[in-house]
């Protein structure tokens, strides 16, 4: 058979040696010679190093580079390198952008053939590959080995820079891109670099506000298909991920990663301007944009800005008044999780966090560390109009209207108007009293 086109046409004309054992066909004749020599028992090419044996001399030459390590084809483009010729040939439709698979059901491009099969499963719904330890069924088998190393804990990929290991090679390639730095995508809105493609496709999003994925179960969309994936396992109540340290059950497995960083007090993401360490990358972008007052996200109903997705989901929740949150011993319903928290150490007057300069102890971690600040005199919050430095972002907030002369807060009883919250409040108890 010949090989199909992107329109899925076969080309035969041209493949005039075709065969006699298996019917493939080929355009040149050493290709052809080559290929005859499989189907013979004899393979005379053999490695001094591992003793596999070859039909053919370039074969053997293409297999003694995994124990070289020799790569002798480079990207002109970004100065990769590969052990073949054919994987830099498929590299260089990253760069040029050139898709020439296309699905025949739907009319997505895609620049590789493997891609491009991937994806043919989602119409097909062929799922053939299934687990012998919990029958979940995969569409590739690349899936199904990824699902067994959590059955056996298998981490074949190690980091040549720090020694952390990896379930597969694709997740050991993106760890990689922290000690390199390299960020080779960039944002064509707003100039911001990315290490990852799929990284830079989901900022995109912030500029569209896309949310073209929805939940058939409650409606909430999402702007990519991973996060309403995740969404969706809190309808299905599955938490298939275990915490070997303290028992705990996780729906994804990247919550189970982020929970484990707990025990391991692992904290690999610092900000280049007060040197904090946070366990996720997300945490510490959200950090950084206190330094940077960057607010991209922005509440519809009454346009004030926030530094994260989740600030402004937590903000809505004052706009329609939902309580989710509902404490045991009293039956306060609170907006936030973290409120409950915090309210049921009331009942409980636990406070497990020490500080180790004074022996005051806090229900809160987030209370330690701003008790903290105290004690080293760190101030890393800086107002940009007159260089006054502040130890609490809230404190910089408060003082920051005084130059504004913003009043956002306005008493419903008489109309006068406010540059803080508390300060509101406690001004509404003059009409209480009355």
């Amino acid at each position: 058979m010949g090989v199909p086109d992107p329109q899925g046409k076969v080309h035969l004309a041209g493949k005039k040696h075709k065969c006699p054992d298996c019917g493939k066909r080929f355009s040149a004749k050493s290709t052809f010679n080559s290929h005859k020599k499989s189907h013979k028992v004899g393979k005379p090419f053999t490695c001094s190093e591992c003793g596999k044996s070859f039909t053919a001399k370039g074969e053997l030459t293409r297999h003694l580079r995994i124990h070289t390590g020799e790569r002798p084809y480079t990207c002109t483009e970004c100065g990769k390198s590969f052990k073949l010729n054919e994987a830099l040939q498929k590299h260089k439709r990253i760069h040029t952008g050139e898709k020439p698979y296309a699905c025949t059901e739907c009319g997505k491009r895609f620049s590789m053939k493997a891609a491009l099969l991937l994806h043919q499963s989602i119409h097909t719904g062929a799922k053939p590959f299934m687990c012998t330890e919990c029958g979940k069924c995969f569409s590739q088998r690349a899936g199904l080995q990824r699902h067994n190393q959590i059955h056996t804990g298998e981490k074949w990929f190690s980091c040549a820079e720090c020694g952390r290991r990896f379930n597969d090679k694709g997740a050991l390639q993106k760890h990689q891109t922290i000690h390199s730095g390299e960020k080779p995508f960039t944002c064509p809105e707003c100039g911001k670099s990315f290490s990852l493609r799929q990284n830079l496709q989901r900022h995109t999003l912030t500029h569209t506000s896309e949310k073209a994925f929805t939940c058939t179960d409650c409606k909430k969309s999402f702007s990519t298909k991973g996060h309403l994936q995740r969404h969706q396992e809190t309808h299905k109540g599955e938490k298939p991920f275990t915490c070997t340290e303290c028992g705990k059950h996780f729906s994804t497995k990247e919550s189970l990663q982020i929970h484990n960083k707990i025990h391991t007090g692992e904290k690999p993401f610092s900000c280049a301007e007060c040197s904090k360490c946070f366990t996720t990358k997300a945490e510490l972008l959200s950090h950084q944009r206190r330094h940077t007052r960057e607010k991209p996200y922005s509440c519809k109903e009454c346009l004030q800005c926030f530094t994260s997705r989740s600030h402004v989901s937590q903000h809505q929740k004052t706009h329609t008044g939902e309580k989710p949150f509902t404490c045991t011993e009293c039956g306060k319903c609170f907006s936030l999780k973290s409120n409950l928290t915090r309210h049921e150490a009331s009942h409980t007057g636990e406070k497990p966090f020490l500080c180790t300069e004074c022996g005051k102890c806090f229900s809160l971690k987030a209370s330690l560390h701003s008790h903290y600040l105290m004690h080293t005199g760190e101030k890393p919050f800086t107002c940009t109009e007159c260089g006054k430095a502040f130890s609490y972002m809230t404190s910089l907030v408060r003082h920051q209207v005084l130059h504004t002369g913003e009043k956002p807060f306005i008493c419903t009883e008489c109309g006068k108007s406010f540059p803080l919250k508390g300060t509101l409040q406690r001004h509404q108890k003059i009409h209480t009293r009355e």
